[in-house]
């Protein structure tokens, strides 16, 4: 039995993200800080003697994975599907498929189940090696264009509610295109399921079967990694706050329980500190909170940490972080919009990695 807890997570305040990612367009790695592009799996490593001793910024970005599309019979259709708002919609054609989403989950799904030849189209996040040469159909970061949809003849779109406007999906469902809106929580307890109904909604549902049954495997052995360099005493887990900042926006939150943070916290091995502030979704940061929440180590996404100008420029927002151990070690943990709170195939090596950035930096 895992220690770790793996409880429901959810993306919230979609309008809100959709706006901030779309304002920042800063590269990776500009604050200064070497960009790591791979991990030591955590069961390989000592863990610092000391965790909340390491200083400085710690910039991940993953190297990719290449697409291992599973196997199985050919997709059976037609097929009608209930979508996750109610909805029955009929799918006839999946030839010309386009999965769409704030992190670029789904569309990396259909690529695993074997039907990625048939996408057409990409979102901003969805820049994998294997659709790169998709064009995109979203503009201003996020924001969902209906031209740019309706020019690609989709024989189905696979969307959720993380992109906006709702308005361009209600168009192009009203211009008789099948569109399968799917759950836009992401945590570690959905991803089976996520994975099924992208699966049933393209008529393949064995080979979706196996793809979660691999995503679990895959995910157990990261947990179990991560659990052999995670404390065994609670109160010496590392206090970790995750901040979503958007510089050029004026944006800044703190993203506490079920906000999908979270979990993600909790399973890469840190003590959410939100919780113990009583912060609940996504609420916008204040001094008050950070001096409350005393974080020994902040988790951001790395366009919004370049938008601020790295840690110094968040220490300048927010003073009242320099009276805790993060702002005094200058200590942050960021990670690619895409990679961080997608939940999906690179869930695994997600946690993983961040499991070393926090009990053994030195590592990296």
């Amino acid at each position: 039995m895992l220690r770790r807890r793996t409880g429901a997570a959810r993306i919230v305040t979609s309008a809100l993200l959709v706006l901030a990612l779309g304002a920042c367009g800063a590269s990776a790695g500009s604050s200064g800080s070497d960009v790591i592009t791979e991990a030591p799996l955590a069961a390989d490593v000592t863990p610092a003697s000391d965790t909340r001793e390491f200083q400085g910024e710690l910039i991940l970005d993953l190297a990719d994975d290449p697409i291992d599309p599973v196997d199985g019979p050919e997709p059976a259709l037609p097929v009608t599907v209930t979508d996750n708002q109610g909805t029955e919609v009929e799918i006839t054609d999946i030839s010309r498929i386009l999965p769409l989403d704030l992190y670029g989950t789904t569309s990396r799904m259909v690529f695993e189940l074997g039907l990625g030849e048939n996408v057409i189209g990409r979102d901003v996040s969805s820049n994998f090696d294997e659709i790169a040469d998709r064009p995109l159909v979203t503009t201003n970061g996020h924001e969902l264009s209906a031209e740019a949809i309706l020019d690609l003849n989709p024989s189905v779109l696979i969307t959720d509610t993380s992109l906006g406007p709702w308005d361009v999906v209600l168009q192009i469902r009203d211009a008789g295109i099948p569109v399968v809106v799917v759950d836009a929580d992401r945590g570690l307890d959905n991803i089976t399921s996520l994975t099924m109904s992208v699966a049933e909604a393209l008529g393949v549902p064995e080979r979706g079967a196996k793809l979660a049954e691999r995503i679990e495997a895959e995910t157990a052995t990261s947990l179990e990694g991560v659990e052999t360099i995670v404390p065994t005493d609670l109160n010496q887990e590392l206090r970790t706050l995750f901040i979503y900042a958007r510089g050029q926006a004026g944006i800044y939150y703190i993203f506490g329980k079920n906000s999908g943070a979270d979990s993600l916290i909790e399973a890469a091995g840190g003590y959410d500190v939100s919780s113990e502030i009583g912060w609940s979704g996504a609420r916008p940061a204040n001094d008050e909170a950070i001096i409350s929440a005393q974080p020994d180590v902040l988790l951001m996404m790395t366009k919004g940490l370049e938008s601020v100008g790295g840690i110094d420029g968040l220490i300048e927002q927010f003073p009242a972080l320099a009276n805790t151990p993060a702002g005094q070690n200058k200590r942050v943990i960021a990670m690619p919009d895409e990679q961080i709170l997608s939940y999906g195939t690179r869930t695994p090596a997600v946690l993983n990695a961040l499991a070393v950035a926090l009990y053994a930096p030195g590592s990296l």
